[in-house]
């Protein structure tokens, strides 16, 4: 990874390093179950990096994007209303970056966390960010094709209502039926990466909930 420095003097590793470190402790007070934790933070962090490399031969501004793209990936559910007060949290996390990143930089960073859930989405529409629009859409669809992944639907079914597999099963099926599998039906994915990513990450998951569905 280059060692890309920031106007406060750190680096895009030692940012990244922060925020992980953020997403650890704050998952271990808040009790954020594995499936909006660590785990899905490095996830969201993996997919985000391959939009970018991608997007990057026709958007070479992305290079001074980084640390925000990767910040709010790395960070969104760090500030997530199935755990805690979403406002208390993104301002919690903004007061956290404030020592290594610029105060725009952070209040992008808001922006962009508190508009980018699919249900959001759904009800209001895109934000208007000017010149980190595309930024903003790297985000959120890093995060939607991390939702392909239905075992992690199943574990927060049986962490966050405490039913048993079975339970969480059914109600994972439903929630791909009624939302992840028409997230490419309602136009959702906007980069060359996310539509090719998606389509793959979509057959592969009807085969896994065909699988599952056969106990």
């Amino acid at each position: 990874m280059k060692l890309m420095t920031s106007s406060n003097g750190i680096t895009l590793l030692n940012l990244i390093n922060l925020g992980f470190k953020y997403v650890m402790e704050t998952s271990q007070i808040y009790k954020i179950d594995e499936s909006h934790a660590l785990k899905h933070s490095l996830e969201v962090y993996g997919l985000a990096k391959k939009i970018v490399e991608n997007e990057l031969i026709n958007n070479i501004n992305l290079i001074e994007q980084k640390k925000i793209i990767y910040m709010s990936d790395i960070g969104h559910d760090m500030c997530d209303k199935k755990y805690m007060n979403e406002k208390e949290g993104i301002e919690k996390y903004k007061n956290y970056l404030l020592p290594y990143m610029e105060i725009k930089e952070i209040e992008i960073i808001g922006k962009i966390i508190e508009t980018m859930s699919y249900s959001k989405v759904k009800v209001n529409g895109y934000p208007n960010l000017n010149e980190y629009q595309l930024a903003y859409h790297i985000v959120r669809e890093a995060d939607l094709l991390s939702a392909y992944d239905i075992d992690r639907c199943i574990m927060y079914k049986m962490f966050h209502d405490n039913c048993d597999y079975n339970v969480a099963l059914a109600e994972a099926i439903q929630l791909f039926d009624n939302r992840i599998f028409t997230m490419r039906k309602d136009n959702l994915f906007i980069t060359d990466f996310s539509k090719k990513e998606s389509l793959i990450l979509e057959k592969k998951a009807i085969r896994d909930v065909e699988c599952l569905k056969n106990i």
